[in-house]
């Protein structure tokens, strides 16, 4: 199953590993671990990119601790993606479900968040 992102250089295949951003009132740029999310001003970088990484002259560049392997996903990625496929899955309406109701299940709802929510065992 294939969640991770690549690098953001052009013609690159390589696996991102970090993210750059760009602090232009500091005229920083902060390298860091990957970030959780891409984000629309930041840049995704495999290790080799992200080792040779140069700033603009006169701006200064902040490295934190990366590691270079690509993160495995999560049980929790893994998890809040199947419960996305069965309620796309869902027939919509009034019509008969292949899930009980939560109410009957012992589970109730938590926390909805865009088309994922949270559910509390009871």
């Amino acid at each position: 199953m294939g969640l991770s992102r690549q690098c953001s250089k052009t013609g690159c295949q390589g696996i991102a590993v970090a993210t750059l951003t760009y602090v232009y009132a500091d005229q920083t740029a902060v390298l860091g671990p990957l970030a959780t999310y891409a984000e629309p001003h930041t840049y995704d970088l495999c290790a080799s990119h992200a080792e040779r990484l140069t700033v603009p002259r006169g701006w200064e560049a902040v490295r934190l601790p990366i590691d270079p392997t690509p993160p495995p996903p999560s049980p929790d990625d893994l998890l809040a993606l199947a419960d996305a496929v069965r309620e796309a899955a869902r027939p919509r309406g009034g019509g008969p479900t292949a899930y009980p109701p939560l109410a009957e299940s012992g589970v109730t709802e938590g926390a909805r968040r865009g088309h994922l929510r949270a559910l509390r065992s009871t």
